[in-house]
């Protein structure tokens, strides 16, 4: 049997974060909890999903995140892996990164 997969769901800075982790526990520090072993998507060369790649990029060698408990919103334990996300607090709509265009010619 594998390890449990938790979906955990979080304010931070008027956004919505939802990540993957294989470990949620009461941490260390009082009011805080504690996430570890992040899951992310692996893709090599073409990058398929923008937001997984920035949650990457942020978290990526995160050891482990330290959580003030008012912050979470959601802990739940999965049986696969979504889309991890980053919502608008306010609205609930996806953050998405535009791809980068080619600055126009003079």
């Amino acid at each position: 049997m594998s390890k449990p997969l938790y979906k955990v769901t979080f304010l931070n800075a008027g956004k919505v974060y939802e990540l993957y982790a294989r470990n949620v526990a009461s941490g260390a520090l009082w009011g805080f909890t504690e996430v570890s072993d992040l899951v992310f998507d692996v893709h090599d060369g073409v990058v398929i999903d923008p937001t997984e790649e920035r949650l990457r990029d942020e978290f990526g060698n995160t050891r482990s995140l330290h959580l003030p408990m008012h912050s979470i919103v959601r802990i739940e334990e999965v049986e696969r892996k979504g889309q991890s996300a980053i919502r608008d607090a306010a609205t609930g709509e996806k953050v998405v990164t535009p791809f980068p265009l080619p600055a126009k010619p003079r």
